[in-house]
This record gives C-alpha cells, sequence and structure tokens, in this order.
C-alpha cells in the first residue's frame, strides 16, 4: 500500500482503506500496466513526501500533471531538471520576476520550493501520455479533496494559492478564517493576461506568513 514517509501517512490511513481508493488503485494498476501514465509509479505522491502537513505554510493547486513525456515528477507546475519548462512555468516565473525581483531559474524543478513549505498538489495525481483530465472522475479528487479539508483543520496559518478554474472551485473546502485565500486565472498563456500577471500572489503570500509570525517562503530555485 501507499507509503508517503511522514505525518500524511497517519492522517490519510482511513483513506487509503476506503471503497473508492481500492477502486482507484486497481484502474491504475491496469493503466500502468497497459498504457504510458505520468508521472512514473514512485512520484505520484511527491508532493506530499516532500512536504508534511505541519511543514506546508502554502499551498498551490493544480489540475493534473503534464501529459508529455520526462515531464511530470508528482509535483504541480514542475519538470525536472534538463526538461524545458512548459509555458505555464514560464509564465509563473516571469510573475515572479514581475513581483519579487527573482530571475526565472535555468531549469524548471520546483523542489526547493516543496522544500520550503509549498505543497504543490494537483487535484488528479496521474493522467495518460497526451490526454489532459484522462484520469479526472477516477478517484483522485476525493483524495485531493480531503488533504485540502485536513488543512483547512489546522490553526497555523496557511495561504491558498488557487489559480485557474479548477483550483479557484476548491475555494468553498477552506472555511477556517485563519488561513489566506488567493485566487486568479491560470498562468497558462490562454489565460495569464486575464489577471494571472500582476496578481502578486509571491509578495502577499509572504507577507501573510510574516504578519503571522511564520518564516516566508524562499521563492528562489538555484
Amino acid at each position: 500500500m501507499v507509503h508517503i514517509g511522514n505525518e500524511w501517512d497517519t492522517l490519510l490511513a482511513d483513506e487509503f482503506n476506503k471503497e473508492y481508493y481500492l477502486r482507484l488503485r486497481e484502474f491504475l494498476k491496469a493503466e500502468y500496466s497497459s498504457r504510458n501514465i505520468f508521472p512514473p509509479m514512485n512520484d505520484i505522491f511527491n508532493a506530499l513526501r516532500y512536504t508534511s502537513y505541519s511543514d506546508v505554510k502554502a499551498v498551490i493547486l493544480g489540475q493534473d500533471p503534464y501529459h508529455g513525456m520526462g515531464q511530470a515528477h508528482g509535483l504541480c507546475f514542475s519538470v525536472k531538471k534538463g526538461v524545458q519548462p512548459p509555458p505555464s512555468l514560464q509564465n509563473i516565473f516571469k510573475e515572479l520576476n514581475a513581483d519579487l525581483g527573482i530571475q526565472p531559474p535555468s531549469h524548471g524543478e520546483l523542489t526547493a520550493w516543496a522544500k520550503s513549505g509549498v505543497l504543490l498538489l494537483n487535484t488528479a495525481l496521474t493522467v495518460r501520455e497526451g490526454q489532459a483530465n484522462s484520469h479526472r472522475g477516477q478517484g483522485w479528487e476525493i483524495l485531493t479533496d480531503r488533504v485540502i479539508e485536513l488543512l483547512n483543520e489546522r490553526t497555523q496559518p496557511i495561504v491558498f494559492i488557487l489559480w485557474g478554474g479548477n483550483a479557484r472551485a476548491k475555494a468553498k473546502l477552506i472555511t477556517n478564517r485563519a488561513h489566506l485565500i488567493l485566487q486568479c486565472a491560470h498562468p497558462s498563456p490562454l489565460s495569464a493576461y486575464n489577471g494571472f500577471f500582476g496578481c502578486r500572489h509571491f509578495s502577499k503570500a509572504n507577507e501573510f506568513l510574516v504578519k503571522n509570525g511564520i518564516q516566508p517562503i524562499d521563492w528562489r530555485l538555484t
């Protein structure tokens, strides 16, 4: 069964034994044995693995993993070093530069953000090659909604960063007034000019954390 290696194992233990997840598991077995599925099986839970429950300062919600060969590795919007950053990620780096003056890195791997307290969570954690949203509705959303609900229960403030309609639909799960919700258009080239550029979510997140006595996120990538 699933072994994440931190607090999430205990917090999600009941979920991994529920009927919906057992059905999802059987679906994934068939998919991974017959098709190209991303990310690699061992990377599916990297978002939770890199950012334990108590360490979460901010959450960035994505939709589903990149569906091109060699791109997805379990963190939303992130690609491993050596892989060309996709257009949405390039736009994220443009906004980061405009907001905080941080120069775009030479790669697109966001693992350092995850280790700095940013949970980089997709709402569906797997996808078929070349078929966006192909694992939507198979059960992942039930699990990732539970992750959001558990974070909502935390007393220590968290920043929820919701880009695009899919992510913004999750705002209804965030009812704890201790937390901050930042939302705007998706960073994809189709919508980035409709409110993503100029959103200043990186600095706003850190201002909120500092105001609440929490160490700000280091958004630099080296």
